[in-house]
């Protein structure tokens, strides 16, 4: 089932169209991934979902809601969180802090306990409570960022710091997990460590859509990928298959590495 879609997708930067028409889907579960180079559309397609950035024609639907040109906020509640390009770590703050202010959007709500004989029994859960179990979700994927959760955050290193951003996106207990960029800057092997723990979140049932350059990485972990070149959509796939085509990669998504 497709938790996202997008139907002739057009953006606009002025007299320069950035989007030209594109469609595509992410199915609940899935790690779906936007590749391409510099200019090619990525990072304004995504910043569309999340509100971020205007859409000039066409549909976003999630959940079959359109929530196209919707406020940024008004996304966020329907449970579509983005961890940004750079990071942009909140500094002044420590980490457990920053992590903290990523689950603003939560809510009291009423959880499922039983259904038996056809009756549903559910309870409260609590806010406190609910940010309690995903800080240690994150804490749990992060393990650094328990031992630093005292230390001001713009003390980090650059990996432990994208680290935080997707931590803190995940503490808004997202629907769709929007990450852009999450390779930006990084050494390789932590690269590395970053696409491992972002592939242990979607097994633990997360649906998350990727936009990245790092190709090669990015392929090994995705269930589906959409190229993107100067705003058209010029390859699509399994990540597996795609992976495979080496004139595709070397062409448009530069050499393995």
């Amino acid at each position: 089932m497709a938790i996202l879609e997008i139907k002739d997708l057009v953006i606009d930067y002025g007299i320069i169209r950035a989007v030209k028409g594109i469609n595509m889907e992410v199915k609940e579960g899935s790690i779906v991934a936007i590749l391409g180079a510099n200019g090619a559309g990525k990072t304004t397609t995504i910043r569309s979902i999340s509100g971020v950035v205007k859409v000039k024609s066409g549909k976003i639907l999630f959940d079959g809601e359109n929530i196209t040109n919707k406020d940024p906020y008004k996304i966020a509640g329907l449970g579509i969180v983005q961890s940004p390009e750079g990071r942009l770590i909140l500094n002044g703050l420590t980490v457990e802090e920053n992590l903290l202010v990523g689950a603003y959007s939560i809510k009291t709500t009423e959880a499922l306990v039983s259904a038996e004989e056809g009756v549903e029994v559910k309870h409260k859960v609590k806010r406190s409570q609910k940010v309690k179990e995903l800080l240690e979700e994150v804490y749990g994927y992060f393990p650094i960022l328990k031992e630093r959760k005292k230390q001001q955050a713009s003390t980090l290193s650059g990996g432990e710091q994208q680290m935080l951003a997707i931590g803190r996106a995940l503490m808004g207990n997202p629907k769709l997990l929007l990450l852009d960029e999450p390779s930006l800057g990084l050494a390789p092997l932590i690269v590395r460590d970053i696409f491992s723990i972002i592939n242990k979140i979607k097994e633990q049932g997360r649906t998350i859509l990727i936009v990245e350059q790092n190709a090669f990485q990015t392929l090994k972990i995705a269930d589906y990928a959409y190229i993107l070149e100067l705003g058209k959509i010029i390859s699509q796939g399994k990540g597996e298959t795609l992976l495979k085509d080496e004139a595709l990669v070397n062409a448009y998504l530069g050499s393995k590495h």
